[in-house]
């Protein structure tokens, strides 16, 4: 079907494609075109990348914050994943919170650990990815940005209180003992952030999507190692300053599994197997090959 037969001098029938079926293959390419565009890494633009960055931090965070703070809800919640870890026996965040409390230095640098590396080093490397590997950003860049999306769920579905909110635990909110700024959602600045979206961990989220980008695609070998410490230190930050439980952490990793096969699914690939640089149009708008 879609074809038609033709007898040739020679006596022999040959099959000629039929245009009207041409016709619809070509129409059906044209179509997927557009998706094909979308779904091949293109070299990223600055000014782009700033808007998209800025926009949607802002808007994860109206989204974020716009979360009804059910208070009863997350305190119970809280009790409950308190109860669950000391079946699990891991339940010694609030060991490793005092212990850590009682070295002053220790807990203050950690307090503005909390505050100022979650974003310092996400857009460090952000960066460190639009310039030195242009091929493998926007699939990197949808990883996280779906990591972010899918945490919004949990803060929705399961509002949580951190530990130091809970009722009777002895917890120490190390920001307001030592008054640091290193929490949102301590002091003057808790009514800024809602309190009760601890599960997941986006602290973890972020931290491990840097310290994988960084050990897989880093050339010098103690910049990878560090690229490991980080999400190992941002795990013991969160829980001595009392802003999460071990759990939290789990959730974190697991949204980043979602912004990870996100990511595959749309580039057919994970990020960094992709090709480190991008095809350019040569002069006649031809595609250049590109380099690994």
């Amino acid at each position: 079907m879609g074809e038609t037969t033709v007898t040739t001098l020679e006596g022999r029938e040959e099959a000629v494609p039929s245009p009207v079926a041409d016709a619809t293959g070509q129409g059906f390419l044209r179509r997927l075109r557009p998706l094909h565009r979308l779904r091949t890494p293109r070299r990223p633009r600055l000014w782009f990348e700033i808007l998209l960055i800025a926009v949607s931090y802002w808007t994860y965070s109206q989204i974020r914050n716009a979360v009804p703070e059910q208070r009863g809800q997350a305190l119970r919640n809280a009790d409950w994943i308190w109860r669950v870890e000391h079946h699990l026996g891991i339940a010694v965040e609030q060991s490793v919170n005092h212990a850590v409390n009682s070295v002053t230095w220790l807990i203050v640098g950690m307090n503005y650990y909390y505050a100022t590396l979650h974003f310092v080093i996400t857009l460090g490397v952000l960066v460190w990815l639009f310039r030195s590997h242009p091929g493998r950003y926007a699939a990197t860049r949808l990883a996280l940005f779906a990591t972010t999306a899918v945490a919004l769920v949990g803060y929705y579905f399961f509002p949580l209180a951190p530990p130091r909110l809970m009722n009777g635990s002895h917890f120490v909110d190390t920001v307001m003992v030592h008054q640091t700024w290193g929490s949102m959602a301590s002091g003057d600045l808790k009514h800024m952030s809602n309190q009760y979206a601890a599960m997941p961990s986006m602290h973890i989220g972020w931290s491990l999507w840097c310290g994988l980008t960084i050990f897989t695609l880093a050339k010098l070998p103690w910049v990878r190692i560090l690229g490991l410490l980080y999400p190992a230190a941002t795990l013991m930050v969160i829980v001595s300053t009392a802003n999460h439980f071990w759990l939290d952490a789990v959730g974190g990793m697991l949204c980043l599994t979602f912004g990870f096969t996100v990511s595959r699914l749309w580039y057919g690939a994970f990020p960094y197997a992709l090709p480190r640089t991008v095809a350019v149009r040569g002069a006649r708008g031809a595609w250049l090959p590109t380099r690994a």
